[in-house]
């Protein structure tokens, strides 16, 4: 076995579905029972070929996780191998994948801010789902998305922001999404995801015009046009 395998746990795909542009995967090990997990932390997926000698991962929120499970939502977009995979993938097909890590997760907060499009609504998904219902209850949520396909099912106060054909890199429907939002006039904490470009220009919003601490906005840039490897 090599190093690597080591460190991964060979899973098997209990569940495959697409709706809209998102592919729900529901993978199952043994190996992941009793496992902790934090809502909003990630998995590493090898979405190389069988066999390589080195992995191809990719990285994927956790939409669920139960016993010896864990269930994923991926955005079918763009045509790299992760998304070829995650197309492809089936029942009964078998995964290396990672254990559940990562910091991007609710911290204790009056109320909480969840900001980002598409690729970030997965992790907010599980976030908000474990939230108290009383934090539940006073937290928002803006994600932006290309249209209705795209809209997962969130607990709490969501706003959906339509891109109308727009690029998702540098939006600027998001920040003026958030820009409009009538916040109380104490801090709360912040999850801003998604593109580069866009999470800084709302963490610059928030720190800047609001006035929020820069520690009580967590970002976590998924990805930016032309780079690879951010996540």
């Amino acid at each position: 076995m090599r190093l690597w395998e080591m460190l991964f746990v060979r899973a098997t795909v209990a569940e495959a579905e697409t709706t809209g542009r998102f592919r729900r995967i529901r993978l199952r090990a043994e190996a992941l029972r009793g496992v902790e997990w934090r809502p909003g932390q990630q998995v590493r997926v090898d979405v190389g070929a069988a066999g390589a000698l080195t992995p191809l991962l990719r990285t994927y929120s956790v939409w669920d996780r139960a016993g010896d499970a864990v269930e994923l939502q991926a955005l079918l977009h763009g045509d790299g191998p992760g998304a070829r995979w995650m197309a492809a993938v089936q029942a009964g097909d078998e995964a290396l994948i990672s254990r559940p890590k990562g910091d991007f997760v609710t911290r204790p907060a009056a109320y909480h801010l969840f900001v980002g499009e598409e690729t970030a609504s997965v992790a907010f998904g599980a976030m908000l789902r474990a939230l108290p219902a009383p934090e539940r209850a006073a937290s928002r949520a803006v994600v932006e998305i290309a249209g209705p396909q795209d809209r997962l099912a969130l607990d709490g106060d969501v706003t959906w922001v339509p891109r109308d054909g727009d690029s998702a890199a540098d939006s600027k429907a998001l920040v003026a999404a958030v820009r409009q939002m009538e916040l109380p006039s104490e801090p709360g904490q912040a999850y801003v995801a998604g593109e580069a470009r866009t999470v800084q220009a709302v963490r610059q919003h928030l720190v800047r015009d609001r006035g929020w601490p820069r520690r009580s906005v967590l970002t976590k840039p998924f990805w930016t046009p032309g780079k690879r490897g951010m996540e």
